[in-house]
């Protein structure tokens, strides 16, 4: 029997991404394997989401190679993707999942079961028949998870998902990017905010002025950063 086609290890070579004369990110070289989540931190405009649109395929880089499972065809085979702004569909919370099987390929017949466990996964199953656009912001990119895993991911990359949402809300969205890394899917997520890197990190990749500064254990990162940028970010400075 052929092995099931693999998007890990996703592996960046020198890769670099210019808008005119504009260094976006500046030969990254980074490889991602599976295990625990990695979190992408860094000041405003360092290039945490440029770098998670080039990891999705969404973009092309301008220099240097992106490789998925050996592969440099960036069809998202086994990879998704949620916005830190996720766009509903003009229809109901299951019928947004549903959709997203459907493009997934899931069999006609199991759509409707599957999206049921889905909204149960995430917490809306009571919410299966409102309007997506009428639930919170909370409920949305709980929706928008849902979504990304209708599409049976092993590579989940997140952009800032609770960037706009109270306490309540980012801890229910962090529950299920804890349960999403213990069921085996490899996170990889953009954060602000240094407590929820101290609660969900495996690593860190520490982005600057559009390069990687520092890679490290999150422990070791949090408590003892190697780099005067890193050490500077971490104190609350600016780092221009």
């Amino acid at each position: 029997m052929r092995a099931p086609i693999s998007d890990l290890p996703m592996v960046l070579e020198d890769v670099s991404l210019r808008r005119g004369a504009a260094a976006i990110l500046d030969r990254i070289s980074l490889t991602i394997t599976p295990g625990p989540p990695t979190l992408l931190i860094g000041p405003n405009g360092s290039g945490k989401t440029s770098l998670l649109r080039l990891c999705m395929g969404l973009v092309t880089p301008t220099g240097g190679r992106i490789s998925w499972g050996g592969r440099s065809d960036p069809a998202p085979t086994r990879r998704a993707f949620v916005f830190q702004r996720p766009v509903m569909l003009r229809r109901t919370a299951a019928a947004n999942v549903t959709y997203a099987l459907a493009q997934a390929g899931a069999p006609h017949a199991q759509r409707t079961g599957r999206a049921a466990a889905l909204l149960e996964r995430v917490g809306l199953a009571d919410l299966a028949h409102r309007p997506a656009r009428l639930l919170s912001g909370g409920e949305q990119q709980r929706l928008a998870l849902a979504r990304a895993l209708a599409r049976d991911p092993e590579l989940l990359l997140l952009d800032e998902p609770t960037a706009n949402l109270d306490p309540a809300a980012t801890r229910a969205v962090e529950e299920i990017v804890t349960s999403a890394a213990q069921s085996g899917i490899k996170i990889v997520m953009a954060s602000h905010d240094l407590g929820q890197v101290r609660r969900l990190a495996g690593e860190v990749v520490f982005l600057a002025r559009g390069t990687l500064c520092e890679r490290a254990r999150a422990s070791e990162f949090l408590d003892h950063p190697a780099t005067p940028e890193a050490q500077a970010f971490l104190r609350g400075d600016l780092v221009i």
